[in-house]
């Protein structure tokens, strides 16, 4: 009767090392995730809802190691219908807060392939935005641009190609004839086509030539004849 209390005491202790160790472990965990947004830039243009564009995009965290050559893929997640997205990458990339290597995010179509960045790398490039409690939050220089023409999503990607139906094996319809077509044994008269007689042409009307109208003959005067007068004479005092 009192081996049970022991075991059961042994058990309890045994539970609160596990927890305490669990807890100790935890304390030391980091969780890195990556946020950011994706933007059409011509969803305007071409009178595209922002819904329809982003569906089945995808995007993917690809870092590129100090001695490497080659860029690897370290988390990828999903856009929402407002282009949102949230990456949960390795803690092993993150030391003393920093970044181990140069990451940046890639856009995918939903038929996997990249899309072209409208901006260039640098607005796709991991930057540092907040540090507390072990989590690390990183986000994008800028929004990651795309054209729908280039990064098709689910809404233009086209339909399932079902295959093609079954060949009708069937033996054919039999030919049913046609009774035969009974005859009035009488021709209907050629009605005569009715020709109008033209109508004459129209009589020419002739009408006289106009009349010149000569100008006004010019009426000259003589120059007015000029009235001279004899000097004034002087007058003596």
């Amino acid at each position: 009767m009192q081996i049970l209390p022991f075991r059961g005491g042994a058990l309890v202790c045994f539970i609160a090392s596990l927890l305490f160790v669990a807890s100790f472990c935890n304390a030391d965990a980091k969780t890195v995730e990556v946020v950011g947004a994706g933007e059409c830039a011509d969803c305007a243009e071409n009178n595209l809802e922002i819904s329809q564009a982003f569906s089945g995009l995808r995007v993917s965290i690809d870092c590129k190691p100090e001695n490497g050559k080659n860029f690897k893929t370290r988390g990828s997640g999903e856009l929402d219908k407002q282009g949102n997205f949230k990456v949960f990458v390795p803690e092993d990339l993150v030391e003393n807060g920093e970044l181990k290597a140069e990451c940046y995010a890639q856009l995918h179509s939903v038929s996997a392939a990249p899309c072209p960045a409208h901006d260039g790398l640098e607005s796709a490039k991991l930057v540092l935005k907040s540090r507390s409690d072990g989590k690390h939050e990183f986000g994008l220089r800028g929004k990651l641009r795309f054209s729908p023409l280039t990064c098709a999503s689910a809404f233009f990607w086209p339909h399932i190609k079902f295959p093609p139906l079954p060949k009708w094996n069937h033996p054919p319809l039999p030919k049913f004839p046609l009774p035969p077509f009974k005859g009035f044994h009488h021709h209907y008269p050629i009605i005569p086509p009715i020709y109008k007689k033209p109508l004459p042409p129209p009589s020419p009307v002739y009408k006289p030539p106009p009349v010149p109208v000569n100008p006004p003959v010019p009426i000259y005067k003589p120059p007015p004849v000029p009235v001279y007068k004899p000097p004034p004479v002087p007058v003596k005092p």
